[in-house]
């Protein structure tokens, strides 16, 4: 395998599938045995996953409330996600930790930067929620800053589009796609890979991002085996 140690990034919309808003069983179990086949050979994995599928379920509550509360409840809603994730892990045969950056200990361990390292090295998948547990931050300032803590040599962000184009590929046809690009060209040319915060952090601590297609089968272990999938983005 090319990477020893990855942090997958989701997105909350991705475990919808065909749905509308929730959680698609279907989908998590897809998921939960590409993850199985990079951790059967070896691969430390750490989660990071958004909260979208829910908490845009909900936006219409939080219209003209204050954007603490709103935050929080996009925190909450990673944390049930990550839940739903670590019951399809263990359903697949995957030991798993769900840590969060809120404190909620009857469902989920608080997030300590050297246990998460050892569970990881003891084979288990470690699931962060509650993002960074401080509001005004996306769940991809979280990805990262938990990839970086962890030292993870890459972050894959797994999307439904196979890879980062100069264009929106599911409203212009046109769209072409770049196989590698680097940091400085994605803010150069106005990119929409991860929000400013995210990309800028990555960017200053060298850790190269791979955006690529995780609901295509097969394709997880394909990025961590080192094949050209998706988009690398490195210095």
């Amino acid at each position: 395998m090319k990477y020893k140690r990855i942090l997958l990034k989701l997105s909350g919309e991705a475990l919808m599938g065909t749905r509308q808003y929730g959680i698609d069983p279907d989908r998590l179990a897809e998921y939960a045995n590409d993850i199985k086949t990079i951790t059967d050979k070896g691969v430390e994995v750490a989660i990071v996953i958004g909260g979208g599928n829910i908490f845009r379920g909900v936006a219409g509550a939080s219209n003209g409330m204050d954007r603490v509360q709103g935050d929080h409840m996009g925190m909450l809603a990673t944390v049930i996600n990550g839940l739903a994730l670590q019951s399809a892990l263990e359903d697949a045969g995957i030991p798993t930790r769900l840590q969060s950056a809120i404190k909620i200990n009857e469902v989920a361990e608080p997030f300590i930067r050297r246990k998460a390292m050892r569970h990881l090295e003891k084979g288990r998948v470690v699931i962060f929620g509650g993002g960074t547990g401080n509001p005004y931050f996306t769940t991809d300032s979280a990805a990262v800053l938990r990839a970086i803590e962890i030292e993870a040599d890459v972050i894959l962000k797994g999307t439904r589009v196979d890879g980062i184009y100069n264009a929106d590929p599911e409203k212009d046809k046109k769209a072409v796609k770049f196989n590698n690009i680097t940091f400085d060209d994605v803010l150069r040319k106005g990119l929409k890979v991860m929000d400013t915060t995210a990309f800028t952090l990555s960017q200053e601590n060298k850790l190269p991002i791979i955006v690529f297609d995780m609901n295509k089968k097969g394709n997880l272990l394909k990025v961590v085996s080192g094949e050209k999938v998706g988009t690398e983005v490195n210095l």
